[in-house]
């Protein structure tokens, strides 16, 4: 009986690359080990559909295929490298973590992100302190990797990170910061206020507010609203205590909003290019959707009244919908009391986003 297999190895060798092609996609489907070093070989074909089929098929066979692939990242050529990298990152195999750890001190970016992909997948603790050095990596996709490897990680990143927050790099701090924003562990409350009380960096400092608030622990709200009057933080602590939920930041946002005059921005420009924009009404709109995220029914008819601003009239129709049903008996009565066609026309818009039923009252 013929081997088929050994036919499919022989015609990687073919002069035409449509029969090199086809011989590498069967050998993956065949999943046979003896594949293994005729594809790697085949990484290096002068056809770029062949060396995919190649690397396709190397995935397919899977475990068989690891160490030899492991060689390949100290391959000479570097598509090999990178080739070898990329099927190394979706097989994820234990047997290879060291040259894996190796590749992600790689000079090739492609390798570098590969390796930390790969790294992330195996999730051993002992390449935790080499991923928070590529947090500072030059290359966005390898830093957006490595963020990805660190949280798939879990409680086990927490600590090289929270050490990660005392860095000269202010990069390091922002991207470590980053990370336990989503990892939300509440051991990191206590260091993420300390950055944000005495960090340098402004960015680094709105990154703590942030991931304060995505933590969602209440121990971190006197040091939020201790800071929340300065400026360039107000924006993302507002965010940050509306997703706590502390009640207590409610006199604050009730003062943002009352306050706002639309008449000083009558002759504004558009916000991209408006200061004032920046620095108030932006506030607001955040003070508009912490009271949506605090849910507190205190806040529905300073809502209501939101509406007359074009300014945070979409936000506060927003926010309003968010209190559903108990949003729509102020907002009928504030429509049977107002007489402006327009702001009328958008309090009926929210009250039909609450599924209210004009026909039921007669106005």
């Amino acid at each position: 009986m013929a081997d088929s297999v050994a036919e499919h190895i022989a015609a990687l060798k073919d002069e035409d690359w449509g029969i090199r092609e086809d011989a590498a996609v069967a050998l993956g489907e065949s999943r046979d080990p003896r594949g293994v070093n005729p594809l790697i070989e085949a990484l290096r074909d002068s056809d770029r559909a062949v060396k995919t089929a190649a690397t396709s098929a190397l995935t397919a066979i899977g475990a068989p295929a690891v160490v030899d692939l492991s060689y390949c990242l100290q391959d000479p050529d570097l598509s090999v490298q990178e080739a070898a990298a990329s099927i190394l990152s979706e097989i994820a195999d234990e047997r290879v973590l060291e040259p894996l750890e190796s590749a992600l001190l790689s000079q090739d970016w492609v390798v570098r992100m590969h390796a930390v992909r790969a790294v992330g997948r195996l999730g051993n603790p002992r390449s935790v302190e080499t991923l928070v050095l590529l947090l500072q990596d030059k290359v966005p996709a390898v830093r957006d990797e490595a963020i990805a490897a660190l949280v798939s990680m879990g409680e086990s990143a927490v600590e090289p990170l929270v050490n990660a927050l005392e860095d000269q790099d202010w990069r390091i701090r922002l991207r470590a910061t980053e990370a336990l924003c989503v990892l939300k562990s509440s051991t990191a409350v206590k260091p993420l206020v300390g950055i944000l009380q005495h960090d340098p960096d402004t960015a680094v400092r709105q990154e703590a507010a942030r991931a304060l608030g995505h933590i969602g622990d209440g121990a971190a709200v006197d040091a939020l609203l201790g800071v929340v009057e300065e400026p360039r933080l107000q924006v993302r602590v507002i965010e940050a205590l509306g997703r706590i939920g502390d009640r207590r930041v409610l006199p604050l946002l009730f003062r943002l909003i009352g306050e706002l005059k639309t008449s000083d921005y009558e002759d504004r420009t558009p916000a991209c290019e408006d200061n004032r924009y920046e620095k108030d009404l932006a506030s607001v709109e955040e003070a508009i959707r912490a009271l949506a995220r605090i849910h507190d029914e205190e806040a529905i008819p300073l809502l209501v009244t939101a509406l007359q601003s074009t300014l945070i009239r979409n936000e506060a129709s927003e926010a309003l919908v968010q209190f559903g049903q108990k949003a729509i008996t102020p907002l009928v009565s504030r429509l049977q009391r107002e007489q402006d066609e327009n702001i009328r026309y958008h309090i009926r818009e929210t009250l039909t986003q609450l599924g209210w039923n004009p026909k039921r009252v007669r106005l």
